[in-house]
């Protein structure tokens, strides 16, 4: 078959969670079939500057089309526009323009898609909430696949949705609460879905003391991993550590690893490290006491099942039903909703070594049984073929 993903932005260097999972499908199901990933010259996913220059180029054996992005975001009058969208009476046409403000605004993808449709057996869409699959779609549908990576977010609630997520032939969910929520919301349960999670390759010399040495670490850390962002619960984290910190003196460090766009507390405590090479990051997870995820809206996370392939016990934010899930099933972390449960689990996980192991290797074990490249493919594989037969 040949096949078109379709994401926002790809690239080794874009960090991002439905676009790493975009690249780590396509680089594992190019072995089966031909695969091309439509998506953008975009890096920064604030203005969607053009980075990338436009055309054809492989990654990792992946076949990339780039189109440029007509027009990059003014973030400032995108979010008072989101402001009074979400919290004003508005119409249809709003949130539709709201999309296109969203962005990536590439028309380029759309006439792609549409002067090429009998080009390829199927398009899969990676993400609902952007330009680029809420446009693109419609214009493929009987032979479309959407990954939604969808949160309980106000997003999900336009009313623009409703139709839309009734177009997919077929829909790719990250968890069963993502399931749940998508189905229960749109009442969609009869388009063909399977729950498909992402597969976990961890490289074989991972040394955690040498990401200590590198990064001149001599202390106990807790790590977090991702986009620097309020969005992601990174403020209260910012606050619950400081505060946990002064009431409780001790050399604990809190590690960052990934792009900020928000204000970084200047503390002796906080050490932010940016965006790392693949090994540091591996190397970093295994090397902290904690990964903690304070991010209220998740569609999987990916660093958390990392982290338990490594051994490494988690600390997530209890009011969001992806992380609190995995944490059920995997019996491999603990969650907080408040301060108070905050700084109960930090100190329980940090002052008792025998739980920590214990909830390594219960992680371990919850992700070999799930989350096995040969159980991905042999999963995405399938609904590919039964998608196409049913066209």
């Amino acid at each position: 078959m040949k096949i078109a993903f379709i994401v926002q932005r790809y690239g080794i260097d874009v960090a991002g969670g439905s676009e790493a999972l975009c690249r780590l499908v396509a680089e594992r199901l190019v072995k089966f079939h031909n695969i091309e990933v439509l998506t953008t010259c975009a890096k920064d996913y604030i203005t969607w500057k053009n980075e990338y220059p436009d055309g054809v180029e492989e990654i990792n054996g992946v076949i990339v089309r780039r189109f440029k992005v007509n027009k990059e975001r003014d973030i400032k009058k995108f979010n008072t526009f989101t402001q009074k969208l979400f919290h004003e009476t508005h119409t249809e046409g709003d949130e539709r323009k709201w999309i296109e403000d969203q962005g990536p605004f590439v028309p380029g993808i759309l006439e792609f898609i549409q002067s090429h449709i009998n080009d390829y057996d199927l398009f899969v869409f990676f993400t609902y909430r952007y330009y680029p699959s809420f446009f693109g779609l419609p214009l493929v549908s009987k032979k479309s696949i959407l990954v939604p990576t969808a949160e309980d977010e106000p997003t999900l609630n336009l009313s623009i949705n409703k139709d839309f997520f009734r177009l997919p032939k077929a829909m790719i969910y990250l968890t069963e609460e993502e399931k749940h929520l998508i189905t229960g919301q749109f009442k969609n349960q009869s388009i063909t879905n399977d729950v498909i999670g992402v597969g976990i390759t961890i490289p074989l010399d991972v040394e955690a003391e040498r990401f200590k040495k590198k990064y001149h670490i001599s202390s106990d850390f807790i790590l977090y991993i991702g986009r620097i962002d309020g969005n992601k619960g990174c403020n209260h984290l910012f606050e619950y550590f400081v505060k946990y910190k002064n009431e409780n003196p001790s050399n604990l460090k809190l590690v960052l690893i990934g792009k900020a766009v928000m204000e970084i507390p200047k503390n002796p405590d906080i050490l932010h490290l940016g965006f790392l090479p693949d090994i540091d990051k591996f190397e970093g997870i295994k090397a902290a006491k904690i990964l903690i995820m304070p991010s209220q809206f998740e569609s999987y996370s990916i660093v958390l099942t990392e982290a338990w392939a490594l051994g490494t016990p988690t600390l997530v934010n209890e009011k969001c039903a992806v992380l609190k899930g995995h944490c059920l099933r995997s019996n491999a972390g603990l969650y907080y909703s408040d301060y108070n449960e905050f700084v109960e689990c930090i100190t329980l996980l940090l002052s008792n070594n025998e739980l920590r192991v214990k909830l390594g290797k219960n992680g371990k074990a919850y992700v070999e049984a799930n989350y096995n490249w040969d159980r991905v493919e042999e999963k995405y594989l399938a609904l590919c073929e039964k998608v196409q037969s049913d066209n």
